[in-house]
């Protein structure tokens, strides 16, 4: 009886020492997850008013983006244009390529063909320099009046001398023979009718486009002739016309080719109906073009 009650009070004793444990059961660990690490689930507790995110309002003056370089010629594929560099407001546009200089004459091949057409009877005077812009414009032009010494040209032409010189050689050795055969009943050629020598103008006579010959000294239209029993214009001669004016026109349409770099016969074209054009464009191997009628 007296050890009961002596347990009965030891017992009492350690219920009044006896406290909660400072840290209630953890909770069992999940799979996947690593002993001792926190959880990356946020708490669940409610967010106060004061703790939203606040918006930030935009700076005054946001940076300007720099503008994009141009691409370095270095980084251009060959064949390719390099991206043109963006332009502001301010930017110039690019100032279009000058024109091409004026053709300049060697002072000894100039001299040596005045020679050579003053041999032929043409009658000329050398004129000073012709510029007029755009690259249009004859170093050392001659004026015409006479090809031949019985053959006046008219109206005047403006040419440089190599040019009047070819003509002055293919009429005297290719046209006049030709028309003595062709055209018996027409005599004499006293005239030759021009139609276009110098003049500033593009090819056509367009808007845009590549220097025509005429704007250098360089070329010279026929538009007929005058002999001693009437005239004789350029027109089209299709190969089949059977006639002897009509061999007579295309042996000039042929022949010219000898002496003119470049050849464009009646109807060759919708510009040139009505003449034949010859001129003297330098090309790469002496190349010719010689177009006759479509």
């Amino acid at each position: 009886m007296e050890r009961t009650g002596f347990l009965m009070v030891l017992g009492g004793f350690f219920l009044l020492g006896a406290a909660l444990p400072p840290v209630g059961p953890m909770p069992e660990q999940r799979p996947g997850e690593k002993s001792g690490q926190e959880s990356n689930r946020a708490p669940q507790t409610p967010e106060a008013p004061q703790a939203a995110e606040e918006k930030v309002a935009p700076p005054a003056n946001p940076p300007v983006p720099e503008p994009k370089p141009a691409t370095p010629p270095s980084a251009v594929e060959e064949g390719k244009p390099a991206e043109p560099a963006e332009q502001g407001e301010d930017a110039k546009p690019e100032a279009p390529p000058p024109p091409p200089p004026i053709m300049t004459e060697d002072p000894a091949a100039y001299q040596q063909c005045l020679t050579d057409l003053k041999a032929e009877g043409a009658v000329f005077e050398p004129k000073p320099r012709i510029d007029d812009g755009n690259g249009c414009g004859i170093d050392k032009p001659v004026e015409v009046t006479r090809i031949l010494p019985e053959v006046t040209l008219e109206p005047k032409a403006t040419l440089r001398c190599e040019a009047a010189l070819e003509l002055s050689r293919w009429l005297k050795t290719v046209a006049i023979p030709a028309a003595d055969q062709a055209l018996p009943d027409k005599g004499r050629l006293k005239t030759v009718h021009q139609a276009s020598s110098y003049i500033c103008r593009n090819r056509n006579s367009q808007a845009t486009g590549k220097m025509s010959e005429h704007a250098r000294g360089n070329a010279i239209d026929i538009a007929g002739f005058t002999f001693e029993g009437g005239e004789v214009p350029m027109k089209i001669v299709p190969d089949s016309d059977p006639t002897l004016p009509g061999a007579f026109q295309r042996t000039l349409n042929a022949s010219a080719c000898l002496y003119f770099t470049t050849v464009l016969a009646p109807g060759s074209d919708e510009t040139h109906k009505d003449h034949l054009h010859l001129d003297l464009i330098k090309r790469r191997n002496e190349y010719r073009v010689c177009q006759d009628a479509d």
